[in-house]
């Protein structure tokens, strides 16, 4: 039965990858991403159910558009399969439980905000206010009031944390270092983390972002970086193994 779950979430995960791609394209421009129809980037032809199945479209159309023939971005592709994944692992991990819900709205949250940081360096702060009340009410359902209401004080700390960062990082660059939607989005990551554990997600977001970074400069002259997407990795990465606070102090004090 748990194979039989774990495959169920996993297309689940496909289609709302798919979905997640959508907005995470169309929140930056202020499109409608609920009713308008997905259409060709290029031809602009409105696409059929055929032409949007997860994966596979993609796969039997030869990575063309079926109607003007250019070349299909892989990027709802690679979500899609990143998302039907990360579904069945939070299905693997945490089973059915509130810890569901909050690890699915992560994904989500990895997948929209990654796509918008990577497609127009923004984040969208509709976005950071939708998750910030998804995961406070799952937080208020789970243990209380109280204990949403410290999630907010985290949030604020993180915040706070976060833009001594880019103030330090202004100073020493003597250029704009990071942008206010990564700001923000510690904010977010308090809503469900200790402030220790929000504090480690900074220092892995950081950690990873460093070598992609100095390939991107490198090979592309490319000198802005999409931040986002890494804090959101980290982010993701404690949250799924189950760190907690106290295992880091303990680990701390046996160093």
């Amino acid at each position: 039965m748990t194979l039989v779950y774990l495959i169920i979430f996993f297309i689940f995960g496909l289609y709302f990858g798919s979905f997640f791609t959508v907005v995470g394209l169309r929140l930056p421009k202020h499109e409608n991403f609920v009713t308008n129809r997905s259409c060709c980037d290029t031809c602009h032809h409105e696409l059929s159910l055929f032409d949007m199945v997860p994966i596979l479209s993609y796969l039997f159309l030869g990575k063309k558009c079926r109607y003007c023939k250019e070349k299909i971005d892989g990027l709802s592709t690679a979500m899609e399969f990143f998302t039907g994944v990360l579904f069945a692992l939070a299905y693997a991990v945490f089973g059915f439980s509130y810890e569901l819900f909050i690890a699915l709205g992560i994904v989500a949250m990895l997948i929209i905000i990654s796509v918008s940081d990577m497609s127009y360096m923004i984040i969208p702060d509709e976005a950071l206010i939708f998750f910030s009340g998804y995961f406070l009410i799952l937080m208020a359902l789970r243990f209380g009031i109280m204990e949403a209401l410290f999630h907010v004080l985290y949030g604020l700390f993180l915040f706070g944390v976060m833009y001594g960062i880019m103030l330090l990082g202004n100073f020493l660059f003597h250029k704009e270092s990071l942008g206010g939607g990564d700001i923000k989005m510690m904010f977010v990551f308090g809503n469900v983390l200790h402030p220790l554990l929000g504090l480690i997600s900074i220092f892995l977001g950081s950690f990873l972002a460093l070598p992609i970074s100095f390939i991107l400069i490198k090979k592309r002259k490319q000198t802005l970086i999409p931040f986002g997407p890494f804090l959101l990795i980290g982010f993701a990465f404690l949250y799924f193994t189950k760190i907690d606070a106290s295992m880091v102090i303990q680990f701390m004090k046996g160093i």
